[in-house]
């Protein structure tokens, strides 16, 4: 790193442009023990959030989808599930009709009663217990003949009308929700109050308050087992009879028990008490920067604290300093790090430019996070709860995947999503952590030029800056890749590694000869055939006696005019750039203009590339393949940490099918690309489907046509939906009279006597059908579907992009 704080970047040759360099693996600054002149002493305590930046910063941000505006997101409530009225009902309505007919039962077949006071006085009840129990039939008659079966037949009957009044109330839906969703020991004392309610039913002789009968089940049960007990003298004792107690409560708590987690919470409240841990403080707020002090720089901090409440440093240097933290962090020297904030304070690391922010915003920005808001959520009944109402945004998260954007001119693609993604990289790159390229016609809405450090204006004289054809390679087979990419990609004639053998057959031995590539016009010549300008390459080659060269250079003269030469397609293609009009550029504007894309790999640059006016389409087209093409081959040769975006304003002609498969290689070199589309038609239909599977993220914007929206029907597929289908059907009527009154009532209210169908089932449909992205799309909105670098998929919803 120079002096004054500029990195001098591959790819600058003569007169090196000011690259912006990361964070520095090990932030290093001249050694100061005591603050720099001018800077605020640190405050004794921390003082509270009296700036917006604090209270961006303090601004809780909770984990959401992916998509999703988190500054100021509020997840959407769990709501307490209630039980449903007709659930309540259910349970009810069967009960009741179960008490009519056990009363409608007992009164009209059988005079067999279950009140004990009928037969016995109530000493003798309580102590002798009911007809029905084993104490009654201990050395006494039973008091009416027939009694036992009439009670074994009478409870059989009740135990079916419990099962089907449990089975028809839903009881099993209702117990689970009042006892088993809530919490200890709420749950163990309801499942403990049953347990008595339903033990009070069995021996109501336990329990003095209790002014009813057994129920009949267990009483049928328990006069059966007496009978029988009666016929065997070891079983006519009272150690049987209380063992039998024993295990008819035991059988009847055991349920209750399970489901109340009796053992479980016996073992919590038995089990040792640990002392309860010391509560910690509240955690500090993040604008009083409480890494720095768990890191031990309280002094940094405190400072750091004092700029933030004092207004003097925005949301750029705040995500600055804390990524180059984290970079000394990794390089294990925070003593540099200190001395940097303690001399420069919130202007730290400052970028290259000079620049702590750009002029001018247009999209709202949350660089804590990386995202940039775009629009909002529509409601809708598809839509997840977390999405209702929710901001929509993007970040390097989602770019990660790449995006592709269709829309018809005018539908607001540059406006609406293009400039603000553009803004979010540029102004992210400001804290180190983005690096970004953007490829516009020229006069396009696509930010202001002082929110990029590089702008090449090809085909502009006062233009400052031209563009490498060949990105700085040393290799001539990269070299020849990247020129064929751009210049033939497109083409099915020879194929783009053909084009990239022939190329690579002439760069070779001109570079050899040279010491450098050819320029635009000299390559031309070449692959056209000049006489003298193969001469010349023959001779420089002979003189250094380089044979490998030499048998390349043969190679390419032999193809040369054979039916299958893509040479000539190649130089058809460069007459296309090789044009009064850009004379200058491309190789041939001298060293000391010449800017590399090779650079943004390894710093955190805004460039723009701005293509040329009206009249050179297809010019336009070749050089944003080549910034294509050098974007893919220069984001995979360097680990960085930050993030690398390329925009394309208008990617028509572009996407080839080398491009595609390399589309698909971004998302593990943390890099992405951002493609817009008038229409789907402008990119070959072989490609169509590689295409759209290649990119993570898609967006239709409103208009387009059902042959574009049946492209993103077939990405977006099917859902299962619930479908209800009422018909009507004409009641027939079999019967004289019901005619009579079917005519009657038709000829009263002119209808005919029908009966509903409703039919409900369950049936596939498409997310979003062709009809609906081309018709159902209201202006300013747009359909996106998005996926993170994660995994994590957002289903396509439709998004206002006017909020």
């Amino acid at each position: 790193m120079n002096d004054d704080g500029t990195q001098d970047a591959r790819g600058t040759h003569a007169n090196p442009v000011p690259r912006p360099a990361s964070p520095p693996d090990v932030p290093a600054a001249p050694p100061r023990p005591s603050r720099a002149p001018g800077t605020p002493p640190p405050p004794q305590r921390p003082p509270g959030s009296a700036s917006a930046v604090a209270a961006w910063l303090d601004e809780e941000r909770p984990p959401a989808r992916p998509g999703i505006w988190r500054f100021g997101y509020r997840p959407p409530r769990q709501t307490a599930e209630r039980i449903a009225p007709v659930t309540i009902a259910g349970m009810v309505i069967p009960l009741v009709l179960a008490a009519l007919v056990w009363s409608l039962w007992q009164r009209g077949i059988t005079t067999y009663q279950l009140a004990p006071l009928r037969y016995f006085t109530p000493q003798e009840w309580w102590w002798g217990g009911t007809v029905a129990s084993p104490k009654v039939f201990e050395g006494r008659a039973v008091a009416s003949p027939g009694a036992e079966a009439r009670v074994v037949y009478t409870g059989i009957c009740f135990a079916a009308l419990v099962v089907a009044v449990a089975v028809l109330g839903s009881w099993r839906a209702i117990i689970s929700y009042y006892v088993v969703r809530r919490p200890q020991p709420q749950r163990a004392l309801i499942s403990a109050a049953l347990a008595v309610v339903t033990l009070s039913l069995i021996f109501p002789e336990a329990f003095p308050f209790a002014g009813w009968s057994p129920v009949p089940v267990i009483d049928a049960l328990l006069s059966l087992i007496v009978l029988i007990a009666d016929s065997y003298e070891p079983m006519a004792s009272s150690a049987f009879t209380n063992t039998l107690y024993t295990v008819v409560t035991l059988l009847v708590l055991w349920p209750f028990a399970r489901l109340g987690a009796w053992w479980p919470y016996a073992k919590q409240l038995l089990a040792p008490h640990r002392p309860a841990p010391v509560a910690l403080d509240a955690p500090r707020p993040r604008s009083q920067w409480p890494a720095l002090r768990d890191a031990g720089q309280h002094e940094a901090a405190d400072l750091l604290t004092a700029e933030v409440a004092g207004g003097r440093m925005n949301d750029v240097d705040c995500v600055r300093i804390e990524h180059a933290f984290a970079a000394a962090l990794r390089a294990a020297a925070p003593g540099a790090f200190h001395d940097t904030v303690m001399s420069q304070g919130g202007a730290a690391w400052t970028h290259p430019s000079g620049a702590r922010d750009v002029q001018r915003r247009t999209a709202r920005h949350d660089l804590l996070v990386g995202q940039v808001r775009i629009g909002r959520w529509v409601e809708h009944e598809h839509a997840p709860r977390p999405y209702h109402g929710a901001g929509a945004a993007l970040g390097p998260d989602v770019l990660g995947t790449s995006l592709l954007a269709v829309g018809p001119s005018g539908s607001g693609k540059t406006r609406t999503l293009v400039s603000p993604v553009t803004e979010a990289l540029a102004v992210q790159a400001l804290t180190g952590g983005c690096a970004v390229v953007a490829v516009s016609a020229a006069g396009s809405p696509l930010c202001t030029d002082d929110a990029f450090d590089v702008i090449v204006r090809i085909g502009d004289a006062s233009s400052a800056h031209d563009l490498d054809p060949y990105a700085e390679s040393d290799d001539p087979d990269e070299a020849a890749e990247i020129l064929a990419e751009a210049l033939v990609g497109d083409l099915d004639t020879g194929g783009t590694q053909g084009a990239a053998t022939a190329l690579a057959q002439l760069l070779g031995p001109f570079r050899t000869v040279n010491g450098r590539f050819p320029t635009l016009s000299e390559l031309r010549e070449l692959l056209e055939g000049e006489e003298e300008a193969l001469t010349l390459m023959r001779e420089g080659i002979a003189t250094r006696g380089d044979d490998v060269m030499r048998r390349e250079l043969d190679a390419r003269v032999r193809q040369m005019g054979t039916p299958g030469d893509v040479g000539r397609a190649l130089a058809d293609r460069l007459a296309l750039l090789d044009r009064p009009v850009f004379a200058g550029f491309l190789g041939r504007g001298g060293p000391g203009r010449s800017f590399s894309l090779r650079a943004v790999a390894h710093h955190p640059m805004r460039v723009r590339v701005e293509l040329p006016k009206h009249g050179h389409e297809e010019a336009c087209r070749l050089i944003t393949r080549l910034v294509l093409a050098q974007f893919h081959a220069v984001v995979r040769e360097s680990r960085r940490t930050h993030f690398a975006g390329l925009v394309l304003d208008d990617a028509t002609g572009t996407i080839t099918a080398e491009s595609v498969r390399r589309i698909q290689r971004l998302r593990s070199q943390n890099a992405g690309v951002l493609l817009t589309l008038r229409t789907i038609g402008d990119v070959p239909e072989a490609l169509h489907g590689p295409l759209y599977s290649a990119v993570g993220c898609h967006m239709a914007f409103s208009g387009v046509t059902t042959w574009d929206g049946s492209r993103f029907a077939q990405t977006w597929g099917t859902e299962w939906v619930e479908t209800t289908e009422v018909a009507q059907h004409t009641v027939f009527a079999d019967q004289p009279m019901t005619r009579i009154f079917h005519a009657l009532r038709k000829r009263l209210t002119g209808q005919v006597v029908t009966t509903e169908a409703v039919t409900v089932k369950q049936v596939e449909r498409e997310r979003w059908s062709a009809s609906e992205l081309a018709h159902a799309v209201p202006a300013g909105h747009a359909v996106l579907s998005l996926t993170n670098v994660k995994g994590e998929h957002a289903p396509p919803l439709l998004v206002d992009l006017r909020e």
